[in-house]
């Protein structure tokens, strides 16, 4: 193949709408960013938080979602299931996720609607059609788009693509990510972002990896990078979850990298654990979970809060 080959081939692959996987276009959000928003949430994640709010955006297939209460028992599930997954037991559906691969066929059969699948396959440029939709509320609002998960920057890019589009036609432009991604991967898509929303989990990178699965030092390097280096406008979030990263010690480090590794200009935003995510893993099916937590007590939200404004930082409560 000669070098004018080659450029043309280049050429159709950055213009061609790339594929994602995705679980949700949220309409009228205004938790994700300034302003009315499209929240658009995408399948898969490299971490693996033992609070994840969103367990159904970990991994990046489709997953089947089960809902026992609305099970009546027919078994027209079990004999869909060409893995033989699924059984009856005790009048309600069981299913073996071990054999599971998650083809919907059973959610196709479900004459009660007990069972859907979470996340789809579509084209960046079918995704921006429904964004393209709302472009009205982030007109009047000063909205626009915000692309979340799972972890965008574990989808580059249709991130990449779908954040271009936006960036074409008007819309301001948001990303809410954990950082984990190679350099390499993460600039590029930040060419089309104006404001990212970056989470800081646990600064001990032994906790961090204890709790989410992998270590820090990416995450900490990279928002140094976007900062210092790109200087796109960050607003810091952090999660609250009691026994896992809310002692003094570690919410003073990460109010400390904040402000003196960062800047004190970025907000904070503090969101407290709030149990709701485990009806989703009820609703996979995940047995064996050992986590416990709980809201935080107003008192409790508001020390934190001091302690961060004690390093000069502005803080919200959630969102």
């Amino acid at each position: 193949m000669d070098n004018l080959s080659q450029r043309a081939d280049g050429l159709a692959e950055i213009s061609r709408s790339p594929s994602g996987s995705v679980f949700n276009v949220q309409g009228y959000s205004i938790h994700d960013g300034p302003g009315i928003r499209t929240t658009v949430f995408l399948k898969g994640c490299p971490l693996t938080c033992l609070w994840c709010q969103n367990p159904e955006a970990m991994a990046k297939q489709p997953q089947v979602f089960f809902d026992s209460d609305k099970c009546r028992g027919c078994g027209q599930c079990v004999a869909a299931c060409p893995e033989r997954a699924i059984e009856i037991v005790a009048g309600k559906a069981r299913t073996d996720r071990q054999l599971c691969v998650d083809h919907g066929l059973c959610a196709a059969v479900c004459p009660s609607g007990a069972r859907s699948v979470m996340g789809r396959e579509a084209t960046a440029d079918d995704i921006f059609e429904e964004i393209e939709a709302d472009a009205i509320f982030y007109k009047h609002s000063g909205g626009g788009v915000t692309i979340s998960g799972g972890e965008p920057l574990a989808q580059p890019k249709f991130t990449e693509y779908l954040l271009k589009r936006c960036k074409e036609a008007g819309f301001h432009t948001a990303i809410d990510t954990s950082g984990f991604a190679k350099w390499s991967v993460v600039e590029p898509v930040m060419k089309y972002v104006d404001l990212v929303l970056y989470d800081f989990k646990h600064m001990n990178p032994l906790e961090h990896a204890r709790l989410t699965g992998v270590s820090n030092e990416l995450i900490l390097d990279n928002a140094k990078k976007i900062h210092h280096q790109l200087a796109i406008p960050m607003l810091a979030r952090v999660p609250l979850i009691p026994g896992y990263n809310d002692t003094p010690e570690n919410i003073a480090d990460t109010a400390k990298f904040i402000a003196g590794e960062l800047s004190t200009s970025i907000r904070v935003h503090l969101i407290p654990y709030h149990p709701f995510g485990e009806a989703k893993y009820e609703r996979l099916e995940v047995r064996g979970r050992f986590f416990s937590s709980h809201t935080p007590s107003g008192a409790r939200v508001a020390e934190i809060s001091d302690i961060f404004r004690g390093y000069g930082l502005a803080v919200t409560i959630g969102g």
